[in-house]
């Protein structure tokens, strides 16, 4: 019993990490990038995309399919980012009031999104925490945006906010600001963008919603989708399934093992009992009905004991974040959890599946107890 009780309380307990990991990294990549990204097809592969108009009837066609939960127009401009004694290069993403704020807030640690200005474009940036530390930054300062281009161009812009996602490819290189900044600076018309940027509804629909853009998308526009652009964090968080597959195999295994052990163990103990109740006229079925049932108790117990304390103590540390982690190696400052109740549900019916299955192997030593030997056996 105790054997399946840690069993179960690994098991839950890694599959609600795990998920937890999955879902919290997905979610900081994705309040930084859409799922699909369009930009106008162009062989030179610089942060600075090449200006667009997303025709109207093109956008509705998007807009139209049932995936499809959010889409808004953004651009890219590489820049220095000057303060009173540090410089540094960094990618401004320049967005509009489409813009998912609510998506991106969770990310503020200090001070506020960028507001937007009716008549000209908002002074205001976002800055990354590790930017910040760079460049001995807070929440308030003022600093410059130098641009190189033909001619050179300078903007003095101030902190509105500061951002962690605990990604260093994200927080060393993205500010935030105003996609009418970037407009000006590039000398685009109102209503150009450098990309436009898709979410959909269902992460798991990502490829087939991704097929019903292309149809829909012009001629002279490429797409990308986020699990190419950040492939190595994708197939880390892949590779994490993979070793989760084994752990469970391996505890389902030995929980397996030791159920075997145990009815084994039973039988021959109760081996002069067995013998007993044959020389009564007791059948084999009604023998072995007996083990299967105290089998069973002994798997339900451990499964509903160690799925209790697991979805217990996670349950703590989804509400509470009691357990830290060091978020430069982890890029969260806690550990996180989520409840994956489908494959929870799987993994307890396939265990009580494969368990089943199991009992019946050990209980056949029954049929071959004769009531004369297992008398003697005492």
């Amino acid at each position: 019993m105790v054997i399946i009780f840690l069993g179960f309380l690994l098991s839950i307990t890694s599959l609600c990490i795990l998920d937890g990991f999955k879902t919290s990294i997905r979610e900081k990549i994705f309040s930084f990038g859409a799922h699909i990204h369009l930009t106008k097809y162009d062989i030179d592969k610089s942060y600075e995309e090449s200006p667009f108009i997303i025709q109207p009837n093109t956008l509705d066609s998007i807009k139209a399919i049932p995936t499809i939960e959010h889409v808004q127009g953004v651009s890219h401009k590489p820049c220095l980012l000057k303060s009173s004694t540090e410089i540094q290069g960094v990618i401004l993403k320049g967005v509009g009031r489409d813009f998912d704020i609510n998506r991106f807030k969770g990310n503020i640690i200090d001070g506020s999104f960028i507001k937007f200005n009716d008549s000209t474009y908002s002074k205001q940036i976002v800055i990354s925490d590790k930017i910040a530390s760079k460049l001995t930054l807070k929440t308030g300062d003022s600093l410059l945006l130098y641009f190189v281009q033909n001619p050179p161009r300078y903007r003095k812009v101030v902190v509105s906010g500061i951002y962690q996602t605990g990604l260093e490819e994200l927080d060393e290189l993205f500010i935030i600001g105003d996609i009418q900044l970037n407009r000006v600076l590039s000398g685009w018309s109102p209503k150009q963008i450098g990309g436009l940027e898709i979410y959909v509804s269902d992460f798991n629909q990502l490829d087939s919603t991704a097929s019903e853009v292309y149809h829909q998308m012009d001629y002279d526009m490429q797409i990308q989708l986020i699990t190419d652009k950040y492939l190595q964090i994708f197939d880390w968080l892949n590779l994490l399934n993979r070793n989760v597959s084994i752990f469970l195999a391996l505890i389902m295994g030995v929980s397996s093992f030791v159920i075997i052990a145990t009815i084994i163990v039973m039988v021959m103990e109760r081996t002069p009992m067995i013998g007993l109740l044959k020389a009564f006229g007791t059948t084999n079925k009604e023998v072995s009905r007996i083990f299967l049932w105290n089998g069973f108790r002994i798997i339900l117990i451990g499964m509903a004991t160690g799925n209790a304390v697991a979805l217990g103590l996670c349950a703590i540390q989804y509400y509470t974040g009691i357990i830290p982690l060091d978020a430069e190696n982890y890029f969260m400052s806690s550990v996180p959890i989520e409840f994956p109740w489908l494959a929870i549900a799987l993994v307890n019916i396939g265990a009580l599946l494969a368990f089943t299955v199991i009992l019946g192997a050990p209980v056949r030593f029954i049929s071959r107890v004769t009531p004369v030997k297992a008398i003697k056996f005492n």
